[in-house]
């Protein structure tokens, strides 16, 4: 697997998971104090990079096809959940993810949780918000970059990535202080569904005992499959939902 590849998959990964923990905590400090809201946020990181301390070092000492095999397994559930929901977003079947609509339910969330934020020094609602949603959307961050980076030995260069992602999202969202409604998510999360998908099957495979033609390079021909495959699912899923749209129960 090429260097850039996987720092281009960390990224990716990492940037559609911080889109969505940047919206929570920017409802949470709109709402509720932006004290609270980055406290909140600052907690949840320190215990994801403790997370990432203790898992690191523990994972580094499994027999490498026992991990891959693991790993890829994993990975291949976890990335199927995103391309599956990413093939029913782009066919019709599923409303698009839309990060002003989350933004408004969390405020109103935050707003209905009774008492007042501002008042206080660290208001508890506040820093619960932001910190829950840190910490979730990380653990899918640390999960990626654990399983990218000890499976090639360059766990280095996938928190690299991941690090870019979070200092990019969180800069823009500072900056803006608005959900980034304008970010691509749908089709990150898309690309995001092909790449888990496809390095899930092709490490799973390995650990397994099984030999790609061509090595490494194999991995091109898994996600140009996988690309196809999803593609096909896309374009079926369209025709039938405009077929039961056409259809006169549906229009009843």
């Amino acid at each position: 697997m090429s260097a850039g590849l996987l720092l281009l998959s960390a990224f990716l990964a990492s940037a559609v998971e911080m889109v969505e923990a940047l919206t929570i905590v920017l409802a949470a400090g709109t709402a509720r104090g932006w004290r609270s809201a980055l406290i909140g946020a600052g907690a949840a990181v320190v215990v994801l990079a403790a997370i990432v301390a203790a898992l690191g070092s523990a994972l580094a000492v499994i027999p490498i096809d026992a991990l891959r095999l693991t790993v890829g397994s994993l990975l291949l559930v976890f990335g199927l959940q995103w391309l599956r929901k990413a093939i029913l977003r782009a066919s019709g079947y599923r409303a698009l993810h839309d990060e002003d609509a989350i933004f408004a339910r969390e405020m109103e969330e935050a707003r209905q949780a009774g008492g007042a934020g501002a008042a206080r020094r660290v208001d508890p609602v506040g820093f619960a918000l932001s910190f829950k949603g840190v910490l979730l959307e990380g653990l899918e961050v640390v999960f990626i970059v654990l399983a990218f980076g000890t499976t090639q030995g360059r766990i280095g260069l996938a928190v690299l990535g991941a690090a870019a992602a979070v200092v990019l999202v969180a800069g823009v969202g500072v900056a803006v202080r608005a959900p980034l409604s304008r970010v691509p998510e749908n089709s990150m999360k898309f690309a995001v569904g092909v790449m888990l998908t496809s390095f899930g099957s092709f490490w799973a495979a390995e650990g397994a005992g099984a030999h790609w033609p061509g090595g490494d390079a194999s991995l091109l021909g898994v996600i140009g499959f996988m690309i196809a495959a999803s593609a096909v699912l896309v374009s079926m899923l369209r025709r039938r939902c405009a077929l039961a749209a056409a259809s006169p129960v549906a229009a009843r």
